[in-house]
């Protein structure tokens, strides 16, 4: 809000408070004190506790995301060689326990033809991180110069890169100060957060993987579906095409949950896709042919997810894949030699029920804080991680098991850790008599 020409940030915040619609102007003033520092955290603590409580419409959503996005540097791909109406696009993830589809996924829609510019991010909470199972390589570089991003995308169709400061600089500091505010779960703030980090990376569509359940942030699907729709939404007022799938994170996602362990899993669903993990399959084949169509590489899903089944069984994805992680630094020849270049940790255990029956339920967070436990997460933001610690062959919901069976197997640094997470994992598996009725991990799927 303007007085005399001066911005006043606490009027800003009155009329918020109020349920007054921000004109965009004035969300754009914010952000720029937001970025600048001429906005105190208290002013941008109040303006975040009033959009908890009040909303913001649509278009104040985009208003706020463009401003974050503009906070910074915005790829323009044009300057790098590409065609205006190249198909860019990208997923994002809220967030799972075992969620590695994203390597996996990029390679797939490059296969296909599409462009992928994937920038990720680190672990957070119980939930893992895709550069951090990147780092489990030796020698990818997760940070190169942004000439050399567009040059590997270009090349092979993918590149995936650790999001640098120089994008989205505004939501960095919203969301430090949201973290410590208690207002993370606001909808309109996740949604600008989302968008503005991924809008910078020049997007013309996106598809979203909006999770729900133990394992999630949004705990319930009923919560997933408002934020999704919200995102969907906002990015259509921004003009870039969105489509949001609801998947279940009532258990981890495919077999494992850690860094080095996950990137084993996503080397060998690469190069042998037939004896992958089935969840884990369905949400990744639903993403890639999502983004297939509405990046205009094809034209339905039924050829788009053809399309993306071919990639994988011919070769092509792992491929893709084997080149993208060479020309970011890796070893040239990882894929077929991963299990000589991924640490895992020396002590190996399994991990028995305490009774035999079907598995029923996962406390999927409390498997994700035992990752964490074993230093494979951070309990502090600056913390260096353990790459070689991590759960493999996880159970699933409706596995039959006896009680001298692995519902897991774990890689400890120590004896007295593998213990420690041996009984985590048992705490949180749940063995009942009967088999549960199993549901599709694809709940909905949102289009704008």
């Amino acid at each position: 809000m303007m007085s005399n020409g001066v911005f006043l940030p606490q009027e800003l915040i009155r009329a918020k408070r109020e349920g007054e619609t921000l004109a965009d102007a004035d969300i754009q003033a914010f952000v720029a004190g937001l970025t600048d520092g001429s906005v105190s955290d208290a002013q941008v603590a109040a303006l975040a506790m009033a959009v908890f409580f009040q909303g913001m419409s649509p278009h104040e959503g985009a208003s706020l995301t463009l401003a974050m996005r503009d906070s910074g540097d915005v790829i323009d791909w044009t300057q790098f060689g590409f065609d205006a109406d190249a198909p860019i696009t990208d997923k994002h993830s809220t967030g799972g326990v075992g969620d590695k589809v994203s390597l996996m996924l990029a390679p797939i829609v490059a296969a296909c033809g599409g462009f992928v510019p994937m920038i990720s991010g680190r672990g957070l909470g119980h939930t893992g991180g895709t550069l951090d199972k990147f780092e489990a390589i030796p020698g990818y570089n997760p940070f190169p110069a942004i000439g050399h991003f567009a040059d590997v995308v270009k090349t092979i169709g993918c590149s995936i890169i650790g999001q640098t400061g120089a994008l989205a600089p505004a939501d960095k500091r919203f969301y430090a100060i949201r973290d410590v505010t208690a207002t993370v779960e606001s909808v309109p703030l996740i949604t600008a957060s989302i968008l503005s980090k991924k809008l910078a990376a020049g997007l013309g569509s996106l598809v979203m993987d909006v999770k729900f359940g133990n394992g999630a942030f949004m705990d319930s699907a009923d919560k997933a579906r408002v934020l999704a729709e919200n995102i969907v939404r906002v990015a259509a007022v921004a003009n870039t095409p969105t489509t949001a799938l609801l998947t279940d994170m009532n258990q981890v996602l495919g077999t494992t949950a850690g860094n080095a362990v996950e990137m084993v899993e996503t080397v060998e669903f690469l190069v042998n896709p037939a004896d992958a993990d089935q969840r884990l399959m369905d949400v990744t084949l639903e993403l890639a042919a999502n983004m297939l169509v509405l990046s205009g590489v094809q034209s339905d899903l039924v050829q788009a997810r053809k399309a993306a089944d071919q990639a994988l069984a011919s070769g092509k994805a792992a491929d893709i894949f084997a080149r993208m992680v060479s020309l970011q630094g890796g070893p040239a020849d990882f894929t077929e030699n991963y299990a000589g270049y991924l640490s895992l940790a020396p002590v190996l255990r399994p991990i028995y029920a305490d009774r035999a029956g079907y598995v029923s339920a996962v406390d999927t967070r409390s498997v994700g804080m035992a990752v964490v436990a074993l230093g494979g997460g951070r309990i502090d933001p600056a913390q260096k991680i353990d790459h070689s610690v991590g759960f493999t062959r996880i159970c699933q919901i409706g596995d039959k098991v006896e009680a001298d069976q692995p519902i897991a197997m774990v890689y400890a640094a120590t004896e007295n850790a593998a213990q420690a997470a041996a009984s985590s994992v048992q705490a949180a598996v749940t063995v009942d008599d009967t088999k549960p009725v199993l549901t599709g991990v694809v709940a909905d799927i949102i289009r704008g």
